[in-house]
């Protein structure tokens, strides 16, 4: 009987795998494997990836790993799945921005900065699940808190808030669309509805 190797054992795991894995998920999953062994397996995995020049690679986001097709591959694949890549209004964009970039933050001093109301905006992206409620702020009135999900992190291709662009990158930008999402697809996924 042929044993699959760790590299296999994970490749499987990520493939059909719904989301990123994290580290500590797989070697929850990999009792029988010492954590570093895990992490070694998943460094190669995604080298090997890389090096063969595969329409696939393992990408590090949202806090854990997931394999997903490379992004020069979206002209083919479009032909496939529904849809097209997603895009934002500009009210959604703008709140959405203010959320990651100002977290914790409520209602009232999204729509200060904004300076109009962003309650429609707020409920479509709660709804897309690209904003969660934190609690509520500890001031009188107890406002609800915002911030940003995990599936922010997914569909921006984030392996955290520190990846955001600074102020400075946004600027050296200049004329390039900054909010146009052309988001790689989860390997085997569709990908997320329209605003």
């Amino acid at each position: 009987m042929h044993f699959p190797s760790l590299n296999a054992i994970i490749e499987g795991l990520l493939f059909v795998s719904d989301g990123p894995m994290t580290l500590d998920r797989l070697t929850e999953l990999l009792p029988d494997y010492e954590r570093a062994s895990v992490r070694l397996a998943v460094q190669e995995l995604r080298d090997d990836y890389e090096q063969r020049g595969s329409g696939v690679h393992l990408v590090e986001v949202a806090g854990g790993w997931q394999l997903r097709t490379v992004p020069e591959l979206m002209p083919y694949l479009s032909r496939m799945v529904k849809g097209r890549p997603a895009r934002f209004s500009q009210s959604a964009l703008e709140t959405l921005a203010i959320v990651a970039y100002r977290q914790p933050i409520t209602r009232q001093e999204i729509e200060y900065l904004r300076g109009v109301d962003t309650g429609a905006v707020l409920k479509t992206l709660l709804e897309k699940r690209l904003v969660k409620i934190l609690g509520k702020k500890d001031i009188p009135g107890r406002p609800i808190i915002y911030g940003t999900t995990r599936e922010f992190l997914e569909v921006f291709n984030l392996k955290d808030l520190k990846g955001l662009p600074t102020l400075r990158e946004i600027q050296s930008l200049d004329e390039v669309p900054i909010f146009e999402v052309q988001e790689e697809l989860p390997l085997g996924g569709e990908q997320r509805g329209e605003s």
